[in-house]
């Protein structure tokens, strides 16, 4: 695929980019790198392939589902400034 200074200069333009007549030349060159690449990789034979999820497929290790922590709610809602019903209270900022 081609690109143009009139596709660069449309793409500074959605972009909100004040490009120079050299750093435009130069995005042109980058598009162009980038749009080979994609031809490339697309002209590769992937017939036979299963798709992955993740480029390697491992497990995540998880670790046991207990309780390592005490329940110290109380002793943390006595530092509050307000507090009910076990929830802490604050003032109110949006009407």
């Amino acid at each position: 695929m081609s690109v143009s200074s009139s596709d660069i200069a449309y793409i500074a333009h959605l972009a909100r980019l004040h490009l120079s007549e050299d750093e435009s030349e130069k995005a042109a060159d980058n598009f162009r790198n980038i749009l080979a690449l994609i031809d490339q990789m697309q002209a590769a034979d992937t017939k036979g392939l299963q798709p992955l999820s993740h480029a390697i497929e491992t497990s995540q290790p998880l670790r046991e589902d207990k309780v390592t922590e005490s329940n110290q709610r109380d002793t943390l809602q006595k530092l509050a400034p307000k507090s009910e019903a076990g929830l802490y209270l604050v003032p109110k900022v949006i009407e």
